[in-house]
């Protein structure tokens, strides 16, 4: 009985010390995704284009801000010599001027948010084909998205690599489109 317990003990130490190696040589990668695709320069230049695009709504929306601040401290400074009327009218103003910022800023989140959500979309397939050619590389056995573990240690991470090889192939592509 004894030989079979320490027969029994020695095959699950054998079996162990194998599942040990094998998971020391497998090759695992974490990504952060957005994060390397925020980072390229791809999306500087793209966000650096969006900004000019929406410059004029959002000096609209600062004006709107800075206009209810005004009748804000209209109210406050003045409000206990004007008359009921001009009262219950800059309060109306003050209103009307919030319930716009408030539509004109969900429109320009929405529009900002659709446009960003396009240029992600659009940059998947690059960041794919980058990740495949890492893979092919590095021979990566699992290559996982950060967002999913809870925990990864920082020498998995791939992120800065995946970047840096997005921005190898815009620097391509532009000196394509240039020549």
């Amino acid at each position: 009985m004894r030989l079979m317990t320490f027969a029994a003990v020695l095959a699950f130490a054998g079996l162990t010390a194998v599942a040990e190696e094998a998971a020391a040589q497998l090759k695992i990668a974490v990504l952060n995704a957005d994060l390397a695709i925020g980072q390229s320069e791809e999306f500087k230049v793209f966000n650096a284009a969006l900004e000019e695009e929406f410059a004029d709504e959002q000096a609209a929306l600062q004006t709107l801000q800075e206009e209810i601040a005004a009748l804000q401290k209209r109210e406050a400074d003045e409000g206990d010599v004007m008359s009921e009327s001009e009262l219950a009218e800059v309060r109306k103003e003050k209103e009307n001027k919030a319930l716009d910022l408030e539509l004109h800023g969900k429109r320009f989140q929405k529009d900002l948010n659709d446009r960003q959500t396009e240029f992600f979309q659009k940059m998947t397939p690059k960041l794919r084909a980058v990740v495949n050619d890492l893979i092919e590389i590095e021979r990566y056995d699992f290559v996982y998205d950060r967002r999913t573990l809870l925990f990864a240690n920082m020498k998995h991470d791939i992120t800065a690599k995946v970047t840096e090889k997005l921005n190898e192939r815009y620097a391509e592509q532009q000196g394509e489109a240039d020549g």
